[in-house]
């Protein structure tokens, strides 16, 4: 070894998902999204999903939402969400807030839990609850979201009525009226 220089010892990366995850107290916060969820849909986080910081990016949480709230319109109505380049009637996502709580890791999987709130002329209104865990553990909020989707045309390039049908298939599903 040349004078002077001093050889680098190259630290160890260890991520093991238990040392990284914050365990918030038992307390329930008041912005916890409480209550009945019936639909759930577990997703394994991949490499992919992570970010620089090793954790979940938060653009991939409004991914886990997607996929869940298509689950749940195929689940509840028996209908797949068509695309619109089939110029069918479909669902758009016209607004989508989320909060994050909690990081959630490579390893782990999240259980997106949802349910409808609230059904307008062309429109409903869908809660998300992010849990997070590795098998055989409590899961953790991660974060909560709502989205709001319209029943849309593409043919006409308009908002179209949710049918009776629709409107049937998601209050007997949630086991409540949510027109309102």
């Amino acid at each position: 070894m040349a004078r002077g220089l001093r050889r680098r010892r190259l630290a160890t990366y260890t991520h093991p998902v238990s040392e990284h995850v914050h365990r918030p107290s038992a307390a329930v916060d008041p912005r916890d999204l409480t209550g009945r969820f019936a639909h759930r849909v577990s997703i394994a986080v991949r490499f992919a999903d992570t970010d620089a910081m090793g954790h979940v990016n938060n653009a991939v949480y409004l991914t886990y939402c997607e996929v869940a709230r298509i689950r749940y319109w195929t689940d509840v109505t028996g209908q797949p969400v068509a695309l619109g380049t089939e110029g069918a009637e479909s669902l758009i996502l016209a607004e989508a807030r989320i909060t994050y709580r909690a990081p959630a890791f490579h390893g782990e999987d999240i259980t997106v839990e949802t349910r409808a709130t609230r059904i307008g002329r062309s429109s409903f209104t869908l809660e998300h609850r992010l849990l997070a865990c590795v098998p055989a553990d409590e899961p953790r909020l991660v974060a909560l979201s709502e989205s709001i989707l319209v029943r849309y045309d593409y043919a006409t390039g308009l908002p179209v009525a949710l049918s009776a049908a629709h409107i049937s298939a998601l209050e007997a599903f949630e086991e409540r009226s949510l027109r309102g």
